[in-house]
C-alpha cells in the first residue's frame, strides 16, 4: 500500500511538472511570435517610408534611375511574405545599402535636400529604423530565452515530445550583424574640452607676457642633516 502511494505521488509530480514546462515553453513561444509581429509592423512602415522617399526623389533626380531602380527591387525583396528572421533580415539589410547610395546621391542636390517633404520622410524613417533596433532586441532576448528551455535539460524532453522547436534570430549572417539600419549623413558633433580646461590665452588663463622670463624652479630639498 505505501509503494502504490509513494509511486502515485512520483507519477503525480512528474505530471504536474511536465505540464508546468509545458505550460512555460508555450509562453515562450507566444511571446516570440508576438515579438517578431511587432518587428512586422515596423518594418511594414519602413518600406512605405522608403517607397515615399523614392517618389519625392524622383522628381528632382529622375536621371539617377539606376539607383532608385536598385531601391525598388530591394524593397520589392524585402516585402517579399514567407521570410523567415535570418532571410529577412538580409533582405533589409540590403534594402539598406541601397538607400545609402541613393542618399549618397542626394547631396548633389541642395534643393532636394531643403525639401520640406524630404526632410519629414527623413525623420520618420530614423525614428522608425531606432524602433525596429529596440523590437530586434527584444525579439531577440525572447528567442534566446526560448531556445535556451528548447535545448537544456529537462525541458528539453518536453519541447521534442510537443514538437516545440528553436526560433531564428533576426540578424544577418556574415559581416553585417547589426540591425537594419540607414545613414543619412550626420557628422558627429565636436565634443567640447572638460569646463576645468582652460586654453592659452583664454581668459583667467595666466599666459607669459612678451620677452618675459619664467620664474625660476624651487630649489630641490637637499639631504637632511
Amino acid at each position: 500500500m505505501i509503494v502504490t502511494i509513494v509511486v502515485v505521488v512520483i507519477v503525480l509530480a512528474l505530471v504536474l511538472w511536465a505540464v508546468g514546462a509545458y505550460n512555460g515553453l508555450i509562453k515562450l513561444r507566444n511571446l516570440v511570435q508576438e515579438a517578431w509581429r511587432q518587428i512586422d509592423v515596423e518594418l511594414t512602415r519602413r518600406h512605405d517610408l522608403i517607397g515615399n522617399l523614392v517618389e519625392t526623389v524622383k522628381g528632382y533626380a529622375a536621371h539617377e534611375r539606376g539607383t532608385l531602380e536598385d531601391v525598388v527591387a530591394a524593397r520589392s525583396a524585402a516585402m517579399a511574405p514567407g521570410q523567415s528572421p535570418a532571410q529577412q533580415a538580409e533582405s533589409e539589410n540590403m534594402l539598406s545599402q541601397a538607400l545609402g547610395r541613393l542618399l549618397a546621391i542626394v547631396e548633389a542636390y541642395p534643393d532636394l535636400k531643403a525639401n520640406e517633404n524630404f526632410m519629414a520622410l527623413q525623420n520618420e524613417l530614423t525614428s522608425t529604423e531606432d524602433r525596429i533596433a529596440s523590437a530586434r532586441r527584444y525579439y531577440n532576448a525572447t528567442v534566446r530565452d526560448l531556445n535556451t528551455k528548447v535545448e537544456t535539460v529537462p525541458t528539453n524532453i518536453v519541447a521534442n515530445l510537443f514538437h516545440i522547436e528553436r526560433a531564428e534570430y533576426f540578424e544577418a549572417v556574415g559581416e553585417q550583424r547589426e540591425a537594419p539600419k540607414v545613414d543619412f549623413g550626420q557628422r558627429e558633433a565636436t565634443i567640447p574640452p572638460p569646463s576645468s580646461y582652460q586654453a592659452p590665452g583664454a581668459p583667467g588663463s595666466a599666459a607669459p607676457e612678451p620677452g618675459s622670463t619664467p620664474p625660476p624652479a624651487p630649489p630641490a630639498a637637499g639631504p637632511s642633516a
